[in-house]
């Protein structure tokens, strides 16, 4: 795994190793291109976790997603107060790389 200082250059050299398109979390799935994607349909290769440096709304977490379909991507999610909206299915795939 990459090491990374900020969120941003997460995001940036993801996209540089062809992660390039953006997911979106839904209740329970993900959402890519109008395309749905449940719990089965995508694993998580990678993550990175990010922390304010005071304010805990600050933090995020950013996942490299493989779909089963090919479709290589990211999603940025906070986690702790922010991580919420989510069905217990996805909320159980997403804390095996949650802090």
């Amino acid at each position: 795994m990459h090491h990374y200082d900020t969120l941003s250059e997460a995001i940036n050299g993801l996209k540089q190793r062809g992660y390039t398109m953006d997911f979106n979390l839904a209740e329970n799935c993900l959402i890519c291109n109008n395309d749905r994607f449940d719990v089965t349909d995508f694993e998580i290769t990678e993550f990175y976790r990010f922390e304010g440096n005071t304010d805990p709304s600050d933090e995020a977490i950013v996942y490299a997603i493989e779909s089963t379909n090919g479709l290589k991507g990211v999603l940025v999610s906070g986690y702790g107060i922010a991580a919420e909206g989510m069905s217990a299915e996805m909320a159980k795939k997403l804390s095996v790389h949650r802090p």
